[in-house]
């Protein structure tokens, strides 16, 4: 069973994580500290989970391609290489287009989910983490093209893992992007069309999820555009906030 205690960081420079109170978290993160991504399994995206992001699609969902809208959850991997922590710096393929900062609940799995019903699902929780999953923004969701939402750095993750006991109801939750000297958007888990539960009774129906995996609620529709140069903060309710900075392609150290 993976289980933090508290809230679990990953600092940069130490081999291993910590489990902390959230008065430490708060304190070493406010010193500039950069960090590791928190988590250490496999990271599914989840699409059309939003209400906005369904409606948006109009008559178009009954058409060719889709025919029909979702029966059932769109998934996608974020791979090894989209993942970062904390205070990265994250490359810019197109700064005319711009990369779609989008802010994510990030449901970690604490052990082994195979066939759970969406009454005792969020016993498979250890916590939960802000997840920036980026992609150069499009139109289609069909499919959704790997070099889109699978470049170097597009998933960045943290700073902590919230555990469980903390989070009374993770369907509703605030959530605020901020980039910088740009305004900040603001949606909420509340508008999701499938809830925290039935996402994991739906998902681990068809595939096992496992201890450390991490399954994202989706993100909101409307989410803003990043372009390089541009620093970017994604807060979860009054959770630590995840930070990131843009850069040009080539750039990248």
């Amino acid at each position: 069973m993976y289980a933090p205690a508290d809230h679990l960081l990953h600092l940069q420079w130490e081999p291993f994580a910590r489990d902390v109170d959230v008065r430490e978290a708060r304190e070493l993160l406010a010193d500039g500290a950069a960090c590791r991504p928190p988590v250490s399994g496999t990271v599914y995206g989840t699409l059309l989970n939003d209400a906005a992001a369904l409606e948006a699609m109009g008559d178009a969902v009954h058409a060719a391609p889709y025919k029909a809208p979702p029966k059932a959850p769109i998934l996608y991997v974020k791979p090894r290489n989209t993942l970062a922590g904390h205070r990265a710096q994250v490359a810019v393929p197109d700064d005319d287009a711009g990369i779609e900062a989008g802010g994510s609940l990030g449901v970690v799995i604490g052990r082994t989910a195979s066939r759970v019903t969406s009454d005792r699902a969020l016993e498979f929780v250890a916590g939960y983490t802000i997840v920036a999953d980026l992609c150069v923004p499009h139109q289609s969701v069909y499919r959704p093209s790997v070099r889109f939402r699978a470049r170097d750095g597009f998933c960045v993750i943290g700073p902590t893992v919230v555990a469980r006991r903390h989070v009374a109801d993770p369907d509703a939750l605030p959530i605020a992007i901020d980039i910088e000297g740009k305004g900040t958007f603001r949606a909420s888990t509340g508008t999701t069309i499938r809830k925290v539960a039935q996402l994991i009774a739906d998902v681990t129906d068809f595939m096992t999820l496992s201890a450390g995996d991490v399954l994202t609620l989706g993100v909101p529709h409307g989410a803003p555009i990043a372009r390089a140069g541009d620093n970017v903060r994604i807060a979860i309710g009054d959770w630590p906030p995840l930070s990131f900075s843009t850069i040009a392609q080539g750039g990248a150290r």
